[in-house]
């Protein structure tokens, strides 16, 4: 079973404790090809600076995990 992917290339994103780094933009999508292998996203977020993050769900340090929301999620 392949890993169960949050983010796609084109979604907008913010970072729930970075508000600083303002609203993002999904790059990249990397996956590997190996059983087990890691999925990545790399999001450039409007302070210049691109970042990345674990794009599996299955994986405790996915990016959701970790802060990352799209734009259109309500957020409580």
């Amino acid at each position: 079973m392949g890993p169960r992917i949050y983010l796609r290339v084109g979604d907008k994103v913010r970072h729930l404790k970075y508000k600083r780094w303002g609203t993002g933009e999904v790059i990249e999508e990397k996956h590997s090809t190996l059983a087990g292998g890691c999925c990545l996203v790399r999001i450039m977020f409007e302070d210049g600076i691109e970042r990345a993050f674990i794009n599996d769900m299955d994986n405790a340090l996915c990016c959701y995990y970790a802060g990352v929301r799209l734009l259109n999620e309500t957020v409580l």
